[in-house]
């Protein structure tokens, strides 16, 4: 595809992709202030706080990513009735995003508290429960997966971030159930035991997470060498491609007889968070508008670049990618 075809995919097309993404549910909050003298009653520092930001995380982030770059998208995971869940609402509403398979539970919303001071984080604070969740929970989580396949689904995203909801059993399920609807699915790891993502469509690490499961780690830059675990990764777990995020140096697709290197622009990197999120969303709503893999793999691609030359976790829109695609 040139880059007008893509213009018209991203006017014409993405408005009309059906995608759940469904996994680890987190919020991001972020507290800023200066650091300027020590409490009178310990020995801490104090931040004087002048602007606080809320934003989603993990799995919620894919799913702003589809929404900004204007996806149907609907979110699926376990949450808490507390006030982080709250501003989670209040932020996935903000973005048109289906929240209806978010299932209230007696632990808290997955959050995490940092304190900033101008641009170094100096504290967090993690409110979560990583605690097995009930088979009743599950059971409410995988019904509402299935009704939404019934519903005509494009894609499902799994997004891991290894906070309870990926289970070896929920991941096969919704696996299986996916592809009996002939629905592809893309997974986002964690960790190290990826056999539970068996039979999945796609599975997109970055190479530090590659290198978890790897005994002699491997550099962004060998292409060689990432292909090599590519094909490991799909013999050794029986996943049926992999699309490799490599930071500046781009992505590589690894499928059954081929593979794609598709370098990065050359942009000025500031920071990769987050790109792994960009890359699973860009791919997932290519597939979804029916586009081969090689295609998803370089606009997937034109998204990362995107992120990982602004500062922080950024979701990329629809616009952003516009306007990269017009030079």
């Amino acid at each position: 595809m040139n880059k007008s075809d893509w213009r018209n995919f991203l006017n014409e097309k993405s408005g009309q992709c059906k995608i759940l993404v469904v996994g680890d549910v987190m919020m991001d909050k972020y507290y800023y202030g200066d650091i300027h003298k020590f409490a009178s009653d310990a020995p801490v520092p104090v931040a004087k706080i002048t602007k606080r930001k809320a934003s989603l995380g993990a799995a919620a982030n894919i799913a702003n990513n589809l929404a900004l770059m204007g996806c149907r998208t609907w979110i699926a995971g376990f949450v808490g009735d507390d006030h982080n869940f709250e501003t989670l609402s209040e932020q996935l509403d903000k973005f048109g995003i289906n929240r209806e398979g978010l299932i209230k539970t007696d632990k808290p919303t997955t959050t995490k508290v940092r304190i900033m001071s101008r641009y170094n984080q100096m504290f967090r604070m993690d409110f979560e429960d990583n605690s097995p969740h009930t088979d009743e929970e599950f059971e409410i989580l995988k019904k509402y997966v299935k009704i939404l396949l019934n519903d005509s689904l494009d894609a499902v995203v799994i997004a891991d971030y290894e906070k309870g909801v990926c289970t070896e059993r929920f991941c096969h399920s919704v696996i299986k159930a996916a592809h009996s609807h002939g629905v592809p699915v893309i997974v986002s790891p964690y960790g190290q035991q990826w056999i539970k993502y068996a039979q999945a469509d796609y599975i997109m690490p970055n190479i530090s997470k590659i290198n978890k499961i790897l005994l002699n780690p491997i550099e962004d830059k060998d292409d060689e060498a990432v292909e090599r675990a590519g094909r490991y990764i799909m013999r050794k777990f029986k996943v049926k491609n992999v699309l490799a995020t490599r930071s500046a140096e781009g992505i590589t697709l690894v499928s059954e007889k081929n593979t794609t290197h598709i370098p990065t622009k050359s942009r000025e990197v500031f920071d990769s968070a987050g790109a792994a999120d960009t890359v699973a969303a860009a791919f997932a709503m290519a597939l979804a508008g029916g586009l081969k893999p090689s295609d998803g793999a370089f606009i997937a691609n034109v998204a990362a670049g995107i992120v990982i030359s602004k500062s922080g976790t950024y979701a990329v829109s629809r616009e952003d990618m516009l306007e990269i695609l017009a030079g």
